[in-house]
This record gives C-alpha cells, structure tokens and sequence, in this order.
C-alpha cells in the first residue's frame, strides 16, 4: 500500500526558489548537494532503484543535519528526503519516516517558518493530506489546508506551493478552486540550478490539469 507520492516540497519540496547548486554553493550550503541529488533520484529513477537511491540518501543527510543542528534549509531537506524516502518506500512501515518527516519540519518552523520561502510549511501541509488519518497515522484535512496557505503567503508565486495547494483543493473535491493555482504552478519561473526538479513538477502539473478537466 502506497499511500502517497511524496515530491517536495520541496519541498519543497518543494523547496521554493532556490539559487542553483555550484560546488562553491553548495560548500556554504551543503542543503543544495543534497537538493540536486534528491531531483536526480525523484524524477530520473524509478522503483527499487529510487527507493534505494532515497534511502541511502535519507541517511546522509540526517547525519548531516545531526552535525549541523542550526542549520535549518539542511533540516528542511532532511525533511524533503525522508518524507520522498517514505513516499516511494510505502505502506504501514513508511509511517515512521513520515514521522521523522513531521518532526523535522515542525522544529524548522518553530525556529523561522520563513527558511526557504515557507518550504518546511508547504511540505508538512503535504504530510497531513497525504498521510492517512487517525487510527493509522496523523492525516488532518484542516492541518493540512492551513499548512498549505501559511506556505502560499510566504511564497505565492512558487511552483510547488501553488502545486500542492491545487492538488489538496483537488483531493477535496473543489476542482474549480484548483485550477487558478495549478495555472499559477504552470507559469511558475525556473528556477535557476533546479531542470530536473523543475520538468518533473511540470509533469504532475500536466497530470493533475488533465484530471481536472475529466
């Protein structure tokens, strides 16, 4: 049971607009070696080899955090990585990542929820609509709406804040209302450094509009 497809946020998840990942960016920022490695697994992988790749990588990056304890677009990513890790991993065992997940954005948010455009906000609205509700998991629809619109005012133009919030719209039933963000997701900047991550969420943007018009 595959519960959810987890592409941040990037997160950011999902992750808002980001500078690009040269090397000497990313030795001042080691979140964006880790940000272009989870594009390359996300969306340029598939199966058993994506969840490995997601693994593998979930591990790097919480012993970097843990070294990094105040660095807080790090543990934005820890975030991104095991929550996507739990994603393509799946079923009841994937629980306990997502957890993981939640708790890394929630401690960004209480230090600054503005770190990376609100990325740690949108992502979190993204667990609570993806992951299943109470018995089996934290799933919260209002959670999630309020997530989501909090990450919306920090980044109104973003590709991924405005994606998942039509995709949440979109679960709900309100197709009508998902489609202004969706257009708004659509005609997002590049974002300078992000292809991949880009086209992949060009894709789902693609997939969702054309569910929407059924």
């Amino acid at each position: 049971m595959k519960f959810w497809s987890v592409t941040w946020l990037g997160g950011v998840l999902l992750a808002g607009s980001l500078v690009g990942t040269s090397l000497q960016a990313a030795d001042t920022e080691p979140y964006l070696a880790f940000q272009q490695r989870w594009a390359e697994a996300q969306y340029q992988q598939q199966g058993d080899a994506q969840e490995q790749a997601l693994a593998t990588l979930a591990d790097e990056v919480r012993a970097a955090s843990a070294a990094r304890p105040d660095d807080l677009p790090l543990k934005t990513w820890a975030g991104i990585i095991v929550g996507s890790y739990a994603g393509a991993k799946g079923g009841l065992g994937a629980l306990s990542l997502a957890e993981e997940a939640k708790a890394d954005y929630e401690a960004v948010i209480a230090k600054d929820a503005s770190v990376l455009k609100g990325s740690a906000l949108t992502s979190l609205g993204v667990l609570y609509y993806k992951v299943p509700g109470w018995p089996l998991g934290f799933g919260d629809e209002e959670r999630a709406a309020f997530m989501l619109q909090r990450g919306l005012k920090l980044n109104p133009e973003g590709i991924d804040s405005n994606y998942f919030y039509a995709d949440f719209l979109a679960n709900q039933g309100k197709k009508e209302e998902a489609k202004p963000y969706l257009l708004k997701a659509k005609a997002a900047a590049p974002r300078p450094g992000r292809e991949i991550a880009d086209a992949g969420r060009q894709r789902e943007i693609a997939a969702l509009q054309e569910k929407l018009e059924q």
